[in-house]
């Protein structure tokens, strides 16, 4: 199997996206007309991390996302659960394997995020750029982000949604499944993993559902603005402050 299924195995989503590592930034770059570099510089000023702020940035792939979080002086972590997109980012700093110590500014680590490797309240902010959508749990996955943030801390989600114009939603709706799968063909070394994309893309709730879905998590303060027309939404929310009873 070169794809995951949409039940989203874990272990199928892992071994896709190790499969497209190598290539897999700038087949994105391709794919989105350069709109991603838009959409992450997006994110992290919705993220806003300052000196001495430490930032996750959860299913980071290859880190790309993770080096904005760090301009303005705050610490990152890139974690996910394929360790070929691990791998690629740490080699393209010039590191030799997964570091503790940090790699230009980004530590990588290894990790599920239904089950994540970190203490509870270890983060001032925490971000998933185009991950979620891949969870086999997204309450649970929302609801970890949830348990590692401090009291008052921050989330910013960066997903795929739901155009915002019904005219321009058709014409989305066809690039996904008619246009993305045959470009995908000719720049990524495993093409059949955005059959995948196209798909899971069409399957994923609108922008309040996703809204309504993170407030259940335990996420308050929940609020989202439209990308590129809606193709993408930024959600942020924070997590309550602690009250004595």
């Amino acid at each position: 199997m070169t794809r995951a299924s949409l039940d989203k195995q874990p272990h199928e989503v892992a071994a896709m996206f190790d499969r497209t590592a190598r290539r897999y930034d700038l087949v994105n770059d391709v794919l989105s007309l350069g709109q991603d570099r838009l959409w992450r510089k997006a994110t992290a000023t919705a993220i806003d991390a300052g000196p001495g702020e430490l930032v996750l940035d959860l299913a980071a792939g290859t880190g790309t996302s993770t080096d904005a979080f760090t301009l303005l002086g705050a610490r990152a972590i890139a974690c996910d659960f394929s360790l070929g997109m691990l791998r690629t980012g740490v080699e393209r700093r010039g590191g030799s394997g997964l570091s503790g110590g940090g790699v230009r500014g980004v530590t990588f680590v290894a990790g599920d995020a239904l089950r994540l490797p970190f203490a509870d309240g270890a983060f001032d902010a925490v971000t998933i750029s185009f991950g979620l959508r891949n969870m086999a749990d997204t309450h649970e996955a929302l609801r970890e982000l949830l348990r590692v943030t401090k009291p008052g801390g921050r989330l910013v989600i960066c997903e795929f949604s739901r155009p915002e114009i019904k005219p321009f939603e058709l014409v989305y709706s066809q690039y996904l499944m008619k246009l993305l799968p045959p470009v995908a063909r000719v720049v990524s070394s495993n093409p059949d993993s955005y059959e995948y994309l196209a798909e899971s893309i069409r399957e994923w709730p609108d922008q309040a559902a996703l809204a309504r879905i993170i407030q259940e998590s335990g996420w308050g303060k929940v609020a989202w603005r439209n990308l590129s027309l809606g193709i993408v939404a930024l959600h942020r929310a924070v997590k309550p402050q602690v009250t004595d009873g």
